[in-house]
């Protein structure tokens, strides 16, 4: 067990759902900006591509790629900011395309994630640890708790 799993939160499904205002502004802004800086990365490689043929050398050129070049630099700060919110939260960020959320939980004794996709109205999926996004399994409330006192219940899948 390293550091991070001793001070690992549990959420119950209540908890999940209670912040998902504020998970869901901040993993749009995720997805946003992250489909924003790929548009970027490819308009200048394109333009570094094109300046390697010769048919684009000039100093205005290079002097503005520099400059989005240093743009996708910050851009890339303020994304890494983002899922270090949700990872002050307690909350593991999964895709940036998706905008793919896990919410650690404890089920029958087992730690499990919670799955919130942005678009979602709510947490509805489950899945084990290891199982990721397509062992998803539709949620039943009452499995999941908080942590070792939190009430539980049988699954009736098992």
């Amino acid at each position: 067990m390293n550091a991070d799993d001793a001070v690992r939160r549990l959420f119950t499904v209540e908890e999940a759902n209670q912040r998902l205002p504020l998970v869901r502004a901040i993993v749009q802004d995720i997805v946003d900006l992250f489909q924003d800086l790929q548009q970027r990365r490819e308009r200048i490689a394109s333009v570094k591509q094109l300046r390697g043929q010769g048919t684009s050398s000039s100093r205005f050129h290079s002097e503005e790629t520099d400059q989005v070049e240093e743009e996708i630099q910050r851009d890339e700060e303020k994304l890494a900011e983002f899922v270090r919110e949700l990872h002050e939260l307690g909350i593991e960020f999964k895709d940036p395309i998706l905008g793919l959320v896990d919410f650690p939980a404890q089920m029958d004794d087992r730690v499990v994630h919670l799955c919130w996709k942005l678009g979602e109205p709510e947490v509805q999926f489950w899945h084990e640890l290891d199982a990721g996004f397509s062992g998803r399994q539709l949620l039943l409330a009452e499995t999941v708790s908080g942590g070792p006192d939190g009430p539980k219940e049988e699954d009736p899948r098992s």
